[in-house]
C-alpha cells in the first residue's frame, strides 16, 4: 500500500518567520494540538477543517517541480498521531530544505530519530503562560541545547514570565550553546498589531543580542 499522511492543509507558499523567511515552501499542516493558546491563528482552522490523505509519492513529484522545501506545522508535528508521520515525511523524502515547527512537546525524540543528514531546522516556539511551563521550556532547552539544527521562536509578550525566561537565555545560553539561533517576533494578529508591537521587540533584541522575525505571512497576507 503506498505511504501518505493525513493533513488538513497542504499548500505552496512561503516561510514568513525565523530563520529562513521568504523561502519557498510547500506548506503541511497537522490537525492537532497538545496546547490550547489563547491567541493561537489557526485554532478556528483545525477545529472545523476535515484531514485528507496526501501520498509521499505526490508530495515529492511537487517538491521536484517547484524545488520548493517543506514546512512541517500544526497543530503540533510531534503530538502521538502525528509523530510517526512527520518522521516519514522527514526520512522518505527529498527536499532542499525543511522546517518542523513545535511547541516542544516531543521535539527531542524527534530531533534523536531524524535522518542527521537532512536539511531539517527544527524551530522551536515555547508556550510560556505560567511558572510550570517556564520550567518545562527550560528542561526542555538544556535537552536541545546541543543540537545546531534547533532554533528557538519567541511570541514576544510584556510580562513578567517573559522577561525572566529571556534573562534567562541571556546569561545561560546565549553566546554558548544557542548562539545567534534566538529569533523574537512580535505578538499580533493583524498586520497593523504586528507593526505597533514590532517596535519594542526591536529594542528587547537589541539588549538581549537576539535575532528580530516579522511574521511576514501576517503582514503581506500570503498564507
Amino acid at each position: 500500500m503506498e505511504k501518505s499522511v493525513k493533513l488538513i492543509e497542504c499548500f505552496d507558499s512561503f516561510q514568513g518567520e525565523g530563520p529562513d523567511s521568504g523561502h519557498a515552501m510547500i506548506i503541511l499542516r497537522f490537525k492537532t494540538c497538545n496546547r490550547k493558546c489563547p491567541w493561537c491563528d489557526t485554532a478556528v482552522k483545525m477545529r472545523i477543517s476535515m484531514e485528507a490523505p496526501y501520498k509521499l509519492s505526490d508530495l515529492q513529484k511537487r517538491i521536484k517541480k517547484s524545488y520548493s522545501g517543506l514546512l512541517i506545522t500544526g497543530g503540533e508535528p510531534t503530538v502521538e498521531r502525528h509523530f510517526d508521520e512527520t518522521v516519514m515525511l522527514l526520512n522518505e523524502l527529498t527536499y532542499p530544505i525543511a522546517n518542523v515547527e513545535s511547541n516542544g512537546y516531543k521535539l527531542y525524540d524527534l530531533v534523536m530519530v531524524v535522518n542527521k543528514t537532512k536539511p531539517v531546522k527544527f524551530i522551536y516556539s515555547p508556550k510560556i503562560f505560567n511558572e510550570q511551563d517556564l520550567d518545562d521550556t527550560l528542561k526542555t532547552l538544556e535537552s536541545l541545547s546541543l543540537f545546531k539544527n534547533v532554533y528557538l521562536k519567541i511570541v514576544y509578550e510584556n510580562n513578567p514570565l517573559m522577561i525572566e525566561f529571556l534573562k534567562i537565555l541571556s546569561t545561560k545560553y546565549q553566546g554558548l550553546q544557542w548562539d545567534h539561533r534566538i529569533w523574537l517576533m512580535p505578538e499580533g494578529v493583524t498586520r497593523s498589531d504586528l507593526i505597533r508591537n514590532s517596535e519594542g521587540v526591536f529594542d528587547v533584541c537589541e539588549k538581549y543580542k537576539f535575532n528580530f522575525s516579522s511574521r511576514g505571512h501576517i503582514i503581506f497576507g500570503f498564507v
